[in-house]
């Protein structure tokens, strides 16, 4: 893994403006005390229980997991900053998925969906024409198809693309779509078919899963309503003889039906103690929701969350207890986000409806996964251009870890050719997008992420305790400073 060079940590102690703002100074916060290894425990063994089962977005077991974090702030002691007068903002979920009426055939045979077939990109349609057989995936040369108007069929392949990370996972099939799927569009194939390779059939009932689920999406988003015309469908490789005849035939007629769900973003608030200062929020941003009920792997079907992202939930109310004995000058925002997993849904749904005036709120620490792996390496999202938008916000959180837990920190993440794009895949990044400063605190992926695995006695507790005093000594260096991070010029995300 990429280390931070000491040339960064260098810059960070001993370069000018506008590195890092001379406002920033050691400053040791005096709730360090409050962040107990005992109360993580506690906390993180309860959220992630059989009890919640799973805590599915949309779910019963979701506004469960919400009312349980509502007590613990109550316990708190937090102001209730949800509507209402409450700590909760509900918000719809629309769900689109294929509808169970589909009808396919390939060679006049009838496939049952989910099973034989699975659809990785939905559409109103109805096909029937020959398949056009192109050849493993790697070796097609795209510039030269005359595909208009036709049903294509390729092998998947992995060629030139990075195994080494979190695969395979249904996100195999996400690759493989914008790699080669999305080229075959433009060129203007009517439906695509990827033949499953290794990696393909590995991965088969972790994408089933997804796919099953369909899309989701807040009202105005754009996944509301399906808009695309081109169904693209996975075969495992025992087709693959009767898809490479020039006469086999695909017959397909599916129907996208819509639903609708409800969800809840948990906020609450501590206020400052300067009467000017405390106007401005310091918002501490979590999720709470994992993956439900699935498939079974090593004879669990729970998918418990304990690090996605129960770890980071307990972290912030771990955080929210030091910051109501001992408030900053500013206030603290704690929103713990719904429907996360189902496209970031809670916070551009909290972004776009905030409970507080947007432009109040002057810093934005989010979390995701922080407690597993090495017990001494941590990772920071939007440390580095394009991703990072605040140098200020940078320096606190780098110093904070240098006087802290003195993490090593891998940066290759962050970077804009990570396969993963794991910055776009948490709550900060609504905030980002609207110019308010904001970073992600991670212990990255492993082996047990989206798994049952995914449980409490799987916790490096001594990680998740060091990753918590982290988040908190940053959070202090936000409400202390006299002016708030500012937001570095010219900041735009590449995508």
């Amino acid at each position: 893994m990429n280390k931070t060079p000491i040339l960064i940590i260098f810059l960070v102690l001993f370069s000018p403006k506008p590195w890092v703002n001379a406002q920033v100074k050691p400053l040791l916060p005096p709730g360090l005390k409050e962040i107990r290894l005992e109360d993580l425990k506690k906390d993180i063994f309860e959220l992630s229980s059989d009890h919640f089962m799973g805590r599915s977005a949309g779910n019963i077991d979701e506004l469960k997991s919400a009312a349980w974090i509502a007590k613990k702030y109550q316990e708190i002691g937090l102001i209730p900053a949800g509507e209402d007068g409450t700590y909760f903002q509900f918000f719809n979920l629309w769900r689109n998925r294929i509808s169970s009426s589909a009808q396919i055939q390939i060679d006049h045979q009838n496939l049952v969906l989910w099973k034989d077939i699975t659809i990785s990109q939905m559409a109103n349609a109805k096909i029937d024409g020959t398949i056009l057989y192109l050849g493993n995936a790697s070796e097609i040369k795209y510039s030269e198809l005359d595909i208009k108007g036709k049903i294509v069929a390729l092998e998947a392949s992995p060629k030139g693309i990075n195994l080494n990370v979190s695969l395979p996972t249904w996100r195999y099939s996400r690759y493989l779509m914008t790699k080669y799927g999305n080229e075959l569009i433009k060129h203007g194939a009517i439906a695509i078919l990827f033949v499953s390779d290794a990696y393909g059939e590995k991965s088969w009932d972790d994408a089933n899963e997804n796919f099953k689920r369909g899309l989701y999406d807040i009202d105005g988003g754009p996944n509301t309503l399906v808009t695309t015309t081109v169904p693209v469908f996975w075969v495992h490789a025992s087709l693959k003889g009767i898809l490479q005849d020039s006469k086999a035939n695909l017959s397909a007629q599916l129907q996208v039906e819509r639903f609708q769900y409800p969800s809840v973003n948990i906020v609450g608030k501590i206020k400052g103690t300067d009467p000017t200062l405390s106007g401005e929020y310091l918002l501490l941003s979590g999720h709470t929701d994992a993956h439900g009920v699935r498939n079974p792997i090593q004879g669990d079907t729970i998918y418990h969350g304990a690090d996605d992202n129960a770890s980071v939930d307990v972290a912030i109310l771990a955080s929210a207890r030091a910051y109501k004995k001992y408030p900053g000058k500013r206030s603290v925002l704690v929103v713990i986000h719904g429907a996360e997993e189902r496209g970031l849904l809670g916070s551009r749904w909290f972004s776009s409806h905030p409970t507080v005036p947007i432009h109040q709120i002057v810093a934005v620490l989010n979390g995701d996964m922080i407690g597993r792996n090495n017990t001494d390496s941590a990772a920071l999202l939007g440390i580095n251009p394009p991703h990072r938008n605040s140098k200020d916000l940078v320096s606190m959180a780098l110093l904070a870890n240098l006087e802290g837990p003195k993490f090593k920190l891998d940066t290759l993440w962050d970077s804009p050719s990570h396969i993963e794009g794991w910055y776009f895949r948490s709550d900060h990044v609504p905030y980002a997008r609207l110019g308010i400063p904001s970073i992600m605190y991670t212990s990255l992926l492993h082996s047990d992420y989206h798994t049952p695995q995914d449980n409490a006695e799987n916790i490096n507790l001594e990680k998740l305790k060091k990753m918590s005093d982290w988040l908190y000594r940053t959070g202090w260096k936000v409400l202390e400073s006299p002016n708030r991070p500012g937001l570095d010029p010219n900041f735009k995300l590449e995508r």
